[in-house]
């Protein structure tokens, strides 16, 4: 199995790329939404955060993610010690999903930050997901009803496209112009050919 992560920064499109290859057949972890679930299921995770934040980060058996985002916002150390805590359980929960879709020819995985948090690792190519900046911030602000000064700062604690095109093996530009379908079609008949 050829495992390739899909990365790029808020609004470029990702889950779009996902959604294609999901509908072609491609298996996808999505990171995001799995760390999502091991925060308020693994119990060793939710110990550790815990420990970091005290019990009442937690409600009804929840994290309360409005609360922790207002908590590392401005603290980089406390970001540091919530990553080191969730990324490492992620890339646990995402080695044992590569095992039970150990007989597929690619697999993919979705992450925000694949390059920030490591997990580029654990697969063997990347593909980078790009679109202009004034684009993807209004295409968040659509979707998340959030100001553009809120999505700048989120764009902030991310690569930049520069670099993430630097890092990456493939891109597939989400500009509104060039259609995705195309270039996803392309990406995966050159992955297949380097396979066979």
């Amino acid at each position: 199995m050829i495992s390739v992560g899909i990365a790029g920064g808020i609004g470029s499109g990702k889950s779009m790329v996902s959604n294609i290859l999901e509908a072609m057949g491609y298996p996808v972890y999505n990171a995001d939404l799995e760390a999502r679930t091991i925060v308020d299921t693994n119990n060793e995770v939710i110990e550790q955060i815990k420990s970091l934040f005290g019990i009442g980060i937690y409600i009804e058996g929840k994290l309360d993610r409005a609360k922790v985002s207002m908590l590392v916002f401005n603290d980089k150390n406390l970001l540091q010690s919530l990553n080191s805590i969730v990324h490492p359980a992620v890339a646990h929960h995402f080695n044992a999903w590569k095992q039970t879709n150990a007989n597929v020819k690619i697999a993919f995985k979705e992450a925000a930050i694949l390059f920030e948090s490591g997990a580029y690792k654990q697969v063997d190519m990347v593909v980078a997901v790009v679109a202009p900046q004034k684009l993807r911030i209004d295409r968040v602000c659509q979707r998340d009803g959030v100001t553009p000064e809120h999505v700048i700062q989120r764009m902030a604690n991310q690569l930049s496209d520069e670099e993430l095109v630097a890092k990456s093996n493939f891109v597939l530009v989400n500009d509104g112009i060039r259609l995705l379908l195309p270039q996803v079609t392309e990406l995966v008949s050159k992955i297949l050919k380097g396979i066979n």
